[in-house]
């Protein structure tokens, strides 16, 4: 753990902005606990007006992030280096790897590769499009889970990294990125208030989205290889609790022990899919369905991203693509910052594409090997996955039958439950850190949050996660907090960008007038 003499005095903790989001955050929890079937009512509403009436907003902005990433790429904005001119990146590409990638969604990456297909399979969309579930049921989540996400994740990462390492600002907030459009006066004023109020709420809503959607996976795994008789309410409820013993204390020790954690669960999870790919079965099919899948999503990409099924035919893009870019866009919150703080010593231009090589790189070769492992028993009558899903609409038994028909599946069990504790673990202990970071209303360069106030998110991570697998909420619901969460996180979005944009710029000419 760092010495004391590191820790921001707590003196300057801003607890407006970190009391609000808790007093928010319990109070949905108990609703949701107490008045299940009516808030289950309420958010539904609410989310289809967001969601279904303006759906196309959410699309326009993955397009136009994805967009921006490119050409922050390949101009002269992608030489700059954040931190000084010249200066090396503090970790290997490896390790910096491999944080950035766990501390996002890698849970549910893991969780999403063995089944996802199973899903679309079942959606009208797949015979509108012509052609068989083989031939497309693969491809939705490559798309889904790949270049506009990540894209999110990485133009936001450069921002912040920006702001850090760069302009060397003390305030590691939403508002303090917004300063160069909203000017000094309303990004420290009421108006950054509401920026960050909006910030930590959404984060709050993605950290419980994730873990209410996984988790319980967890649970089932342990009631499957036990035979335990409790509910799986009550067992995901004490996974929950000892991810977070996990990640509080991962985060409490720092870099280190993230950095640690984070290499761990990278080693396991190419290790699951070698293992999957030599021993589970037709590795041939895996390899090149998977490669005919990720042609066909690069070359139908433009219509991918801007399919909208205006007769709502299908409510494929509803159901899915929307919720899955503000899913991301929730965790926008925490996961860019963490990255962009991270990548100090690195160009812009190797942040973005490194993002895209490690980040994007890994999610693919999750969903082809793991995804078209089930997919290839499908199409040879070996098993009738879609038969099982729709009989009973049971996603986590799916997954558990998928991993039984694998040789040693036992162990493998074993090794998913683990490797998903640890993701879990190093994705809340990033988030944790940068919340942290958030209750100051300033905190030096070399400066780390108090570990009380660390401690203090560690446990409010975990509230509405509780929350939401005691009202036991459907899936929907669940997709539904992400949603109504993420618009105002899109609108702070686009304003980042842009005050990026207008600073960097002023930048480029300090440095170019400087002679440097």
């Amino acid at each position: 753990m760092r010495n004391d003499s590191n820790y921001a005095d707590k003196s300057r903790i801003d607890w407006m902005i970190t009391l609000v989001p808790f007093i928010l955050i319990v109070g949905l929890a108990f609703y949701l606990f107490i008045f299940p079937e009516q808030a289950n009512e309420v958010i539904g509403q609410v989310r289809f007006f967001f969601g279904d009436t303006l759906g196309s907003y959410y699309l326009i902005i993955g397009l136009g992030v994805l967009i921006v990433s490119i050409y922050l790429s390949f101009s002269g904005y992608g030489d700059i280096v954040l931190g000084e001119p010249g200066e090396k990146p503090q970790y290997s590409f490896f390790t910096w790897g491999s944080m950035m990638f766990t501390c996002g969604l890698a849970a549910d990456i893991l969780f999403y590769s063995f089944a996802e297909w199973v899903m679309y399979a079942t959606n009208p969309h797949i015979a509108e499009m012509g052609g068989s579930i083989t031939e497309w049921a693969g491809v939705f989540p490559l798309f889904h889970w790949s270049f506009i996400p990540w894209a999110f994740y990485l133009v936001l990462a450069v921002a912040f990294g920006f702001m850090l390492h760069c302009r060397k600002r003390d305030k590691q907030r939403y508002s303090e990125a917004c300063l160069p459009v909203l000017g000094e006066k309303r990004a420290h004023g009421t108006l950054g208030r509401v920026i960050d109020l909006f910030a930590l709420f959404a984060l709050l809503a993605g950290t419980a989205t994730t873990f209410s959607v996984a988790t319980p996976l967890m649970a089932e795994i342990i009631v499957t290889l036990f035979g335990i008789s409790i509910s799986r309410t009550a067992v995901t409820i004490i996974i929950l609790l000892i991810t977070c013993a996990v990640y509080t204390y991962a985060v409490l020790h720092g870099f280190k022990g993230i950095s640690f954690l984070a290499k761990l669960c990278i080693y396991m999870f190419f290790g699951l899919q070698i293992v999957v790919l030599l021993i589970g079965g037709d590795g041939r099919f895996i390899i090149e369905n998977g490669i005919q899948s990720l042609g066909k999503m690069v070359q139908n990409f433009i219509g991918l991203s801007t399919y909208t099924d205006p007769a709502r035919t299908n409510n494929f893009p509803q159901d899915w693509t929307i919720y899955y870019w503000a899913y991301w866009m929730v965790w926008c919150i925490a996961a860019p910052f963490f990255i962009g703080n991270i990548s100090r010593g690195r160009t812009i231009k190797q942040t973005i594409l490194g993002g895209y090589v490690f980040g994007v790189g890994s999610t693919i070769s999750s969903f082809i090997i793991l995804g078209n492992y089930s997919l290839g028993l499908q199409s040879s009558g070996a098993q009738d996955f879609i038969g099982m899903y729709e009989k009973d609409g049971d996603l986590y038994g799916l997954i558990i039958n998928i991993i039984k028909t694998m040789p040693a599946g036992s162990f493998i069990l074993i090794w998913i439950m683990i490797c998903m504790i640890a993701f879990y673990a190093t994705s809340f202990d990033s988030i944790a850190y940068t919340a942290a970071c958030y209750s100051y209303k300033k905190l030096d360069e070399n400066e780390k949050p108090h570990p009380m106030v660390t401690l203090l998110w560690c446990i409010l991570l975990i509230v509405l996660p509780i929350g939401l697998v005691f009202s036991e909420s459907s899936m929907s619901n669940i997709q539904s907090v992400s949603i109504i969460s993420a618009f105002p996180i899109g609108i702070i979005m686009i304003l980042m960008i842009w005050s990026f944009f207008k600073d960097a710029k002023a930048y480029l000419k300090e440095k170019e007038s400087a002679g440097e």
